[in-house]
């Protein structure tokens, strides 16, 4: 890339797509992308003043650790919030996406203040997450809060990856985009701590040191998740492998948090359960819109549930949880993926749109991560620069519209919608979504 060219293309954007927030589209290019980290911007892992990149799931990063030099021996910071700059930026919270080759640099000027680089001109100020207090304490058995029950989002969302692997397993199985496995190998080759499967009673006991020291009532929501169960786990189905964490977490701390669950597309009495167990939100991820992608990029899903009868499941949970409470994920960029993505981005929005349509026009509200094309995987390796940033800056403005026709707001247990207020770190469909006007008291 010549000088400034990735600056005139983002600047581009902006004029094209007024009606996008200019944060959003910084926040896409570098969700897309990665960012690079001096060593000035890198954390002292758990022992410092910053609070340092989990690997709570995936990687999300552009190289593998090995790759990422001084950035896997000193984790970089788990989120970055931008602000200011020659773009007037509002508070804009970024999830971190390790990439040494990329053209967004954070690093620390003469003055040690943080801040983010691109085509070397300093484009907004950077802050980081400072280090919550709860990660200072660690379990009886020694293990860090920050393994058992990391907390992303700013602090608002407990992020419990209760089964660290996935049970589609192998290049016939395994989403073509995902990296679960290969992250929870090369954390045990780097001999991190990275607990397969989740005891309960670590659970509880983390969720208690997080309650008593988030004394400001940050963290809002917790998240239940990990690999699809396709066979059993400890002898328990995927509901009650799951559902048993949202019992007990709502027996033990009564309304504490907003529970949330994200699983396969599951029948409807296993549905019925995960409610029963206590969970508010179900999170059964349909990934890719396109009949052909979802075959070809979901082998694993395709072959146990199929694409038509995921949808019916889909449909089928509102009956259980409530509409708004049923909000599934998809992977935004995978539609032009090579080989078999759509090769236009008119084409993509086209397909993406037709689904957003579908869900909403029942009620249901879907959200996005922004892909991130890890090495490892092989939808990564074939397109290691992701899907064009236009696509992601046209899919706000498609699923903004798309909401306003079907009037929808944003869904719940995201915190506040709108530029400068959203937290939501891994897209940026909550910064794009108008912000909501505090309730007349």
């Amino acid at each position: 890339m010549g000088s400034g060219s990735r600056t005139a293309l983002v600047e581009d954007l902006m004029e094209r797509f007024p009606h996008v927030p200019r944060e959003a589209v910084f926040k896409e290019d570098l969700l897309r992308g990665g960012v690079a980290f001096d060593p000035s911007a890198l954390s002292d892992n758990e022992k410092g003043e910053v609070k340092p990149k989990s690997y709570f799931i995936f990687s999300f990063d552009h190289g593998t650790l090995p790759e990422l030099g001084e950035a896997a021996l000193r984790r970089p910071p788990e989120e970055i919030i931008l602000t200011g700059g020659p773009y007037d930026l509002r508070r804009t919270v970024v999830s971190v996406r390790v990439n040494p080759s990329s053209p967004y640099r954070v690093a620390a000027n003469e003055d040690g203040v943080l801040g983010l680089y691109l085509d070397g001109k300093r484009i907004s100020d950077v802050g980081v997450p400072p280090m919550p207090e709860y990660y200072r304490h660690t379990l009886s058995n020694g293990k860090s809060v920050m393994e058992v029950a990391p907390t992303i989002q700013w602090g608002y969302l407990i992020y419990l990856t209760a089964f660290r692997v996935c049970q589609y397993f192998g290049a016939k199985e395994e989403c073509q985009y995902c990296d679960i496995n290969h992250n929870w190998r090369q954390h045990k080759a780097a001999g991190r701590p990275y607990t397969g499967v989740k005891d309960v009673d670590e659970v509880l006991e983390a969720l208690d040191i997080i309650n008593t020291y988030d004394t400001a009532k940050t963290s809002t929501a917790y998240t239940l998740t990990g690999g699809a169960i396709t066979s059993k786990v400890q002898g328990l189905d995927e509901a009650d492998f799951y559902g048993r964490y949202a019992k007990a977490i709502e027996e033990h701390f009564p309304g504490r948090w907003i529970g949330k669950v994200v699983a396969q597309a599951l029948p409807k009495d296993d549905v019925q359960r995960f409610k029963d167990y206590g969970v508010q939100i179900y999170h059964p991820n349909y990934e890719v819109w396109d009949e052909y992608l979802f075959k070809m990029y979901c082998p694993g899903k395709e072959r146990y549930v199929g694409r038509d009868e995921w949808h019916r499941r889909i449909l089928d949970s509102a009956d259980i949880f409530g509409a708004r409470n049923v909000i599934p994920n998809f992977v935004a960029g995978v539609e032009m993926a090579e080989p078999f993505g759509f090769k236009t981005v008119d084409e993509a929005i086209a397909s993406t749109t037709e689904g957003l349509r579908f869900f909403m026009s029942h009620g249901i509200t879907p959200r996005f991560t922004t892909w991130c094309p890890e090495p490892t995987t092989p939808l990564g390796k074939a397109n290691p620069q992701g899907a064009p940033l236009e696509y992601h800056i046209r899919l706000l403005e498609a699923y903004r519209a798309t909401m306003d026709d079907f009037g929808l707001a944003s869904p719940p247990g995201y915190g506040e919608p709108g530029p400068g207020r959203a937290v939501f770190s891994v897209s940026s469909f909550m910064d794009s979504l108008p912000a909501q006007e505090p309730a007349e008291a």
